[in-house]
């Protein structure tokens, strides 16, 4: 069981990069600890900066610093970089098209008792509607750290989401298929299409075993690549199967569904189904209780695939 976080795995190769690159710049709003980030600020304290619980000074220096030549990583919980400092990524970062990396961190429905106030189930659509801003949600350690390595070779506004806990490995250090921008097809199937992003590929990649077992054939596409959304691998899967389902810790609203059903709706009508978190405050429970109780594993996704193609 693996029990490294994908937050580690970004401070990981965070800290392997920065010594020999001193332009590499970590900031964090007092989240050091939770964003496990601390081992990079006590390693290289010249090239960290503490901001304190001021996210919109968090990404307006990042901003600043990255138009001097640096390359700043900012961190600071999901719900609170997607909401307080929207303008901040919309205006310093994207419209002015800094080199800055926003990590939010603890995303989704991470912070569990902590109850909607620390939920970020709207930052999928809030930040993939600014222009120039590019979304990811990488789904277990090997392939953020693919995706980091990737940031650290362009020069574009992005925005990260990981959760707070470790999630299972779906990819291993010797086999983690990875194109930036593209969506990576876990297994391929021929009844139905489930696309998935962040810590629902796991469930996913489960419920199509699950589907196997009942003689169902699942596609299982991995869209870490929110946006720039992947449309290939979107059109390619749904037009093999009967019908697409896709899973997102989000709610209903903006987020991978909306953008799938777009796409195909517009390129190979299909019937789409969302499994999303709902469009109420959510329960209080752990990530685990909150996603079985609302059917995001893979029992209620199988059960759900298995209704549409029946």
């Amino acid at each position: 069981m693996n029990k490294v976080p994908n937050r580690q795995a970004i401070c990981e190769v965070l800290m392997e990069e920065a010594k020999n690159d001193k332009d590499i710049v970590v900031l964090c709003s007092d989240s050091r600890g939770s964003a496990s980030l601390a081992p990079f600020a006590k390693a290289f304290p010249e090239q960290f900066v503490e901001m304190g619980i001021a996210e919109q000074n968090l990404v307006g220096v990042s901003a600043g610093l990255a138009k001097c030549g640096k390359k700043p990583f900012a961190a600071s919980p999901a719900c609170f970089l997607s909401t307080r400092s929207y303008e901040q990524a919309k205006v310093d970062c994207a419209y002015s098209n800094t080199n800055v990396t926003l990590i939010g961190i603890s995303g989704g429905i991470s912070y569990g008792a902590l109850g909607m106030s620390h939920h970020s189930a709207q930052d999928i659509a809030a930040m993939s509607a600014i222009p120039n801003m590019r979304v990811y949600l990488p789904s277990d350690r090997y392939q953020t750290k693919c995706l980091i390595e990737a940031l650290l070779k362009d020069e574009k506004p992005a925005y990260i989401r990981v959760g707070r806990n470790a999630v299972e490995d779906i990819y291993s250090e010797e086999n983690c298929p990875f194109q930036m921008d593209k969506a990576t097809v876990v297994c391929e199937g021929t009844d139905v299409a489930i696309i998935a992003c962040g810590e629902m590929v796991k469930p996913a990649v489960d419920a199509a075993a699950l589907l196997k077992e009942q003689g169902i054939s699942a596609t299982v596409v991995d869209m870490y690549c929110v946006k720039p959304l992947d449309k290939e691998a979107i059109v390619k899967a749904a037009a093999n199967a009967k019908a697409v389902i896709t899973v997102e810790e989000h709610a209903p609203f903006g987020g991978l569904g909306s953008m799938v059903s777009q796409v195909v709706g517009s390129e190979c009508p299909k019937k789409v189904i969302n499994i999303a978190l709902p469009d109420a405050p959510v329960i209080t429970g752990t990530s685990r209780e909150v996603f079985d109780y609302y059917g995001m594993n893979a029992e209620g996704i199988a059960k759900k695939a298995a209704e549409l193609v029946k």
